[in-house]
């Protein structure tokens, strides 16, 4: 097992990927992710003051970058001062009126998963105008951009940003002045960290976060084997950085590294091992970051912050045949499975560098 991290295109950062050549790399099969537009800091603008109440969540829980925001939002005690709503999982059908494959805000529509409505979503009611798509929003300020998260602030009725990674950050840099009811919540990126946290974020967000969806939705197959192993070999690098027996990748506390790997690696055994093609093996035969993923889970508020189903019907509920597969139930389904550390027993053969 390798104990150095896989190298990284120096050319992205822990927030967004390089958009060079991006419409020619696209037509060769690559994904590639676009850039957020709306990239206001709370605090840092008289326009966008800290305070209670004000500010607004749009997100969908099947959004591994909106699940980020949720468990932020979570863990910083800010359930109750920072309001939101919750898109239904599978986006509009191609027979919509307005636009099909549009974040829906549909209370009403019924799960193929559950045969029933998801008690999770919710209508629309940040802007007062109860919208019905995302891209509504975004039409209030004249853009044409159509993706979750969204922090949106409610007293000037305007976009504040759609970035996640600040929007987790500006959050936690603000969490007592927007009202945290949690006292000695944690601090996601403390100053004797930064320098640790933002290696472990270009790595994760590069290998792993965006990496996922390279093998999954590339249709390139050199492409997919590249982002296939560099996926890997990061799980071998962080599985080794657990085993001198931390709690969290930078140490004894819960910090932004931390919260910025969980979405992915929550979704990995049950969605992305098929899903995104990821099948070389499960977290669960990572016994080190088994047990950290369940640490993780048993935060309070960690497991209100997503939802499998949600995860299955929107990842499922488009792709192929609409079918959406049932499992892993052994040995336990999930995300029952993350309340048990001890299902982690043995190691497999991991991938060395080349």
């Amino acid at each position: 097992m390798s104990s150095r991290p896989p190298k990284t295109d120096n050319r992205k950062t822990a927030t967004e990927e390089s958009q060079h050549n991006a419409a020619a790399r696209r037509a060769s099969g690559e994904f590639v992710r676009g850039v957020s537009g709306f990239r206001h800091v709370i605090g840092e603008s008289p326009d966008f003051p800290p305070e209670p109440n004000r500010y607004h969540l749009y997100v969908a829980l099947n959004c591994p970058w909106c699940h980020r925001v949720t468990l932020a939002r979570e863990v910083l005690g800010l359930r109750d001062a920072i309001t939101m709503d919750v898109a239904f999982p599978n986006r509009t059908n191609e027979d919509d009126p307005v636009s099909p494959n549009r974040w829906e805000f549909a209370p009403h529509r019924i799960a193929t998963l559950t045969g029933a409505r998801l008690p999770e979503c919710t209508g629309e009611t940040g802007t007062g105008q109860s919208l019905r798509l995302a891209t509504e929003i975004y039409a209030l300020e004249n853009s044409a951009e159509a993706s979750v998260p969204i922090l949106y602030d409610k007293q000037s009725c305007r976009i504040v940003t759609n970035e996640s990674a600040e929007i987790i950050r500006m959050l936690n840099t603000n969490a007592g002045a927007l009202g945290s009811t949690i006292p000695d919540r944690p601090d996601l990126y403390p100053e004797p960290l930064r320098v640790e946290i933002d290696a472990l974020n270009d790595l994760i967000y590069t290998t792993i976060n965006n990496g996922a969806y390279k093998a999954g939705f590339s249709s390139d197959q050199e492409i997919y084997a590249a982002a296939f192993k560099a996926y890997f070999e990061t799980l071998a690098h962080l599985e080794t950085l657990l085993s001198d027996g931390r709690p969290f990748l930078t140490g004894d506390t819960f910090a932004e590294a931390d919260l910025r790997l969980f979405p992915t690696l929550y979704r990995h055994d049950p969605v992305y091992y098929l899903r995104m093609k990821l099948n070389g093996a499960r977290i669960l035969d990572f016994p080190h970051l088994w047990r950290w993923l369940c640490r993780t889970y048993a935060l309070p508020g960690a497991r209100n912050s997503g939802s499998l189903i949600h995860c299955r019907q929107g990842y499922f509920g488009r792709s192929w045949n609409g079918t959406i597969p049932l499992g892993p139930t052994f040995p336990m389904p999930y995300p029952e499975a993350y309340q048990h550390p001890d299902l982690a027993s043995r190691t497999v053969p991991l991938p060395s560098e080349g």
